[in-house]
């Protein structure tokens, strides 16, 4: 009788780590946030600071929802990043005058200063990705793509669960 007698009963399913696009998917996230991390270390900055010092570089000032908005992110994440990019002096919160209800952030000088030290992290990136940039503008395209078709299929079978 071999070891095998122990073994689970083999099923038509048998997963594959290799031709799950879910884990290339996350591979290839944490391959290359990862190769920010010696780009970002010297800044004082992790991955998700620096997303938000790009979307306020890009937009100057932003409302806290339209931030959670951009980053894909929700408020339970975005806020904290926000208290430490402010207590680090990288960015101010404020309530806009005409409507308190929204909190809107914006880069201070230092923010700004940090800011300008970012525009050497893309093109390091794109080597470490050693891919041309017509094959990223590709790849981005169709994550993209694929990021609206799951977002609309979620969102159809959370409104089929609830109805």
């Amino acid at each position: 009788m071999s070891d095998d007698a122990n073994a689970p009963e083999p099923t038509d399913f048998q997963p594959m780590l290799d031709k799950h696009l879910c884990f290339t998917l996350y591979a290839a996230s944490r391959a290359i946030t990862g190769a920010y991390r010696p780009l970002l270390d010297p800044l004082g900055l992790t991955y998700p600071q620096y997303l938000v010092l790009v979307a306020l570089g890009e937009h100057h000032t932003v409302s806290v929802k339209d931030l959670v908005a951009m980053l894909q992110l929700d408020y339970g994440t975005v806020t904290p990043l926000i208290k430490r990019l402010e207590a680090n002096g990288l960015l101010k919160r404020e309530r806009r005058a005409d409507d308190e209800r929204v909190v809107q952030v914006t880069l201070t000088e230092e923010g700004l200063a940090v800011h300008r030290h970012l525009s050497s992290v893309p093109p390091a990136i794109g080597d470490a990705v050693g891919l041309t940039p017509e094959e990223i503008a590709t790849i981005q395209d169709l994550v993209r793509r694929l990021t609206v078709n799951v977002n609309r299929h979620n969102a159809a079978a959370t409104a089929q669960r609830t109805a």
